[in-house]
């Protein structure tokens, strides 16, 4: 016996508008902020991510798993960004001690120093293109429908 097919559920036109504006959004504003970041320091926009995700941790250093968790990037991505950054002297593995097989991705002192310097401009950047341009109950707004999807999202897997 066939199951029945249902229609599918057709975003009204303020849905499609918040949907297609948030992905017009990210792709401008990463881009634009990508950007900057290039004109203003040695790194890439996906090194500066990987090296918040580090200089976050207490030591700076994260096992290569939990980086790829962090930044939603699939094993094969990080690993291939890590060994590129590893070889500008942005990161290094660092064994550990409880797992011999398993070791840390950790940023060096260069690593700390270009995210020292380039964070400040970022920060400016992400100021001027993004909270300058909306009153805090939008901020909230957005905040908490971040929470909700990804609370949600973390749920349905």
């Amino acid at each position: 016996m066939q199951e029945a097919v249902s229609e599918p559920r057709w975003l009204a036109k303020p849905e499609e508008a918040a949907w297609r504006g948030l992905l017009r959004m990210h792709a401008q504003l990463t881009a634009e902020l990508a950007r900057r970041l290039a004109a203003e320091s040695s790194l890439s926009y996906q090194d500066y991510e990987v090296l918040v995700a580090l200089t976050d941790q207490p030591n700076s250093r994260l096992r290569g798993f939990e980086l790829g968790e962090a930044l939603g990037w699939e094993k094969s991505r990080v690993s291939h960004h890590l060994a590129r950054m590893s070889e500008r002297g942005l990161v290094k593995k660092v064994p550990c001690t409880t797992d011999r097989r398993g070791s840390f991705v950790a940023a060096t002192a260069r690593g700390r120093r270009e995210i020292g310097s380039a964070a400040l401009g970022h920060v400016a950047a992400v100021r001027k293109l993004f909270v300058d341009q909306l009153t805090p109950a939008q901020l909230n707004a957005i905040a908490q429908a971040s929470t909700d999807i990804l609370e949600a999202l973390t749920s349905d897997t």
